[in-house]
């Protein structure tokens, strides 16, 4: 007899009444959540064909839910739920000990460089699916915003579906402040504070997932501020005004300045500069986020350079 974990599904048709609780989320995002097993290209190509439809018109993937929306699902093969996935010892004492922050409705973590921050993609979990075993006690955590496997610092996790509908609207326009440290290649002008420059997803044949600049892409826009030189790198303080994905890291190669252990768009010359200087990871650090939850005064978060990070910079000046 075949184990039953890994036996599949086959749903209909389904109409999904959309409740109050997932109004403001991104329609792929919802989708991510309650399909779960589904691998997300088969997902994302439905999107684009237009199988998911919302009350019986087509709609993009960042189309957000409203509260009495009706979303047709087409026929799915879905695994049966299974056992959830054991979460390491490793794992789950780093986020214990990276809790920056906590009230009734928000957590926020400093994210340690490695951990996805959900599963999927090959990977049984990630920051999310680990958060939830280590706090069963929370019937509800969603993440507010993302950051790449490899990068480091504060991410959002919303303990309230209220919490997470405010922050989606604070990211939408200029509410949250997010700011990143990161060490790029070369001598960063200090005059060059502003990069602009559209970015489109594109997925290459190993089904990798790498951003380039397009003039088709979606409008983007990065502040960078060099803090410090050395002779032959720049620590930065980027400032993302859009939220693409990789784009702190492909505007920094737009610019001429790789990212220093960015294995997707650093150059040859970028990887052996990140060798002598004994880059072993993604130098980019979420640093600092600032936004306003209700009837509280602003709230500014800080979490300091990873160890290893701050190890390759006291290095330089010396």
């Amino acid at each position: 007899m075949s184990d039953s974990s890994s036996r599949q599904v086959t749903s209909g048709v389904r109409q999904l009444l959309i409740e109050a609780d997932s109004a403001g989320q991104r329609l792929d995002n919802y989708l991510l959540k309650v399909l779960k097993g589904v691998p997300k290209t088969r997902i994302y190509r439905g999107l684009r064909k237009g199988e998911f439809r919302i009350n019986k018109g087509r709609v993009k993937a960042d189309y957000r839910l409203a509260e009495g929306d009706v979303l047709r699902v087409p026929p799915l093969h879905q695994p049966e739920p299974g056992a959830a996935p054991v979460i390491p010892g490793f794992w789950a004492g780093a986020i214990q000990d990276r809790i920056v922050y906590e009230d009734p409705g928000l957590l926020v973590i400093n994210k340690p460089s490695g951990l996805a921050v959900h599963g999927g993609s090959g990977l049984n979990f990630g920051l999310i699916e680990c958060l939830r075993q280590l706090r069963p006690q929370d019937r509800y955590l969603e993440l507010v915003h993302r950051l790449d496997r490899d990068t480091s610092g504060l991410i959002l996790v919303a303990r309230k579906p209220a919490i997470l509908r405010e922050l989606h609207r604070q990211l939408r326009g200029d509410g949250v402040d997010k700011r990143y440290l990161a060490l790029v290649a070369g001598r960063w002008p200090k005059e060059r504070r502003i990069v602009e420059a559209p970015l489109q997803k594109n997925i290459v044949q190993s089904g990798e997932r790498m951003v380039k600049v397009a003039k088709e892409g979606r409008a983007s826009i990065t502040g960078f501020a060099a803090l410090e030189q050395f002779p032959e790198a720049t620590l930065v303080e980027a400032r993302p005004h859009t939220g693409r994905t990789h784009q702190i890291r492909v505007h920094a190669q737009f610019a001429g300045h790789p990212i220093l252990g960015d294995d997707k768009y650093m150059d040859d010359a970028t990887r052996a500069l990140a060798r002598r200087l004994g880059v072993k990871r993604l130098f980019l650090h979420a640093r600092a986020l600032s936004f306003t939850l209700p009837d509280q005064p602003r709230l500014q978060l800080e979490a300091p350079l990873e160890p290893e990070l701050e190890l390759i910079l006291q290095n330089m000046r010396n």
